[in-house]
């Protein structure tokens, strides 16, 4: 039987070729370039996409807390209650921002608040207290200052329970601001789509606010039917909003009790005298007084003489 041959390791020898791999397969220019152009395209759309989202307001952004101004727009919103604002941080604590903020380009890396003014205070709060120093916005581009202020009532309207007298102050701010001619037309664009009766008493609460907002302590404190009464009030009496300015102003209340209590007072005014009725001497000693209402009152030292009474009773009996 033949033996096989046994193989070693090929040995390279100065003149032996050198072998060259095998080239890979390449694909066709033509396919990298449709790939290309494809990439591309789809760059260019999405980046359209974004660019139309943030400009429809349908894009939320990560915005240093920083870069906003809360005093952008005139707030609606008087005062917070302390329990609503510790519940607020505990649920931002806990589940993080749920809702976005509502902000406008103001100057160079900077925001104008819109909506959100409760969610932006506390989280700077919570800032404060070594949280997050970004907020979750929402970049709008109204055309106008009256599409922000209507931008803001109409969020606080679904999500914040405000007073009479802070929709009041809204509508009196932002025609003073400018962004609306007067009031009446402040309140119509503003509150819309409020049933006219609404609209009514926020108009009511705007003539509280024009009279007496820099001295009221507790206007929140001001119910729906107490503002009423004192919009009446104020707009029967000219002289009212002075007196009450002046009053308020020398002694500033220190609870809404107190200051409710001095404004129902002087709503009520002085207790007038009534007239004094008509009295009428006869010569008998009697005199008889006649009052407004038609009613009549006998008195005199006469009136002790029985005759005198029978004869008296005899005479009005014989009158038709």
């Amino acid at each position: 039987m033949a033996k096989r041959k046994r193989l070693g390791p090929a040995m390279l020898t100065p003149d032996a070729p050198i072998g060259v791999p095998a080239a890979k397969p390449t694909r066709a220019p033509i396919a990298d370039v449709a790939s290309d152009a494809a990439t591309t395209s789809a760059l260019i759309e999405l980046s359209d996409k974004i660019s139309s989202a943030r400009q429809e307001g349908r894009w939320i952004e990560q915005i240093s807390i920083d870069a906003i101004k809360s005093d952008y727009l005139v707030r609606d919103r008087v005062d917070v209650d302390s329990d609503e604002m510790t519940a607020l941080k505990d649920s931002l604590r806990a589940n993080g921002q749920q809702t976005a903020i509502e902000v406008v380009p103001h100057g160079p890396e900077t925001f104008g608040l819109i909506s959100g003014w409760r969610r932006l205070s506390a989280l700077r709060e919570l800032y404060l207290e070594g949280g997050l120093g970004t907020v979750l916005a929402i970049v709008r581009h109204p055309d106008t200052a009256a599409a922000s202020y209507l931008a803001m009532v109409e969020e606080n309207e679904i999500r914040a329970d405000l007073s009479f007298y802070e929709r009041g102050r809204i509508v009196a701010r932002a025609a003073d601001a400018g962004a609306y001619a007067s009031d009446k037309e402040a309140l119509a664009a503003l509150f819309h789509a409020a049933p006219r009766a609404k609209r009514s008493k926020i108009g009511s609460f705007v003539r509280i606010v024009r009279a007496l907002d820099p001295v009221l302590k507790f206007p929140t404190s001001l119910t729906e039917r107490s503002g009423l009464a004192l919009a009446q009030a104020l707009a029967a009496d000219a002289g009212l909003a002075k007196r009450l300015s002046k009053a308020l102003d020398q002694a500033p209340a220190l609870t809404a009790e107190t200051e409710q209590a001095l404004i129902a007072s002087m709503i009520k005014g002085p207790v007038k005298p009534r007239p004094a009725p008509d009295t009428v001497s006869l010569p008998s000693g009697l005199q008889y007084i006649q009052h407004k209402d038609g009613q009549i009152t006998l008195r005199g030292a006469v009136l002790r003489d029985e005759d005198f009474v029978k004869r008296l009773i005899q005479s009005l009996n014989t009158l038709e």
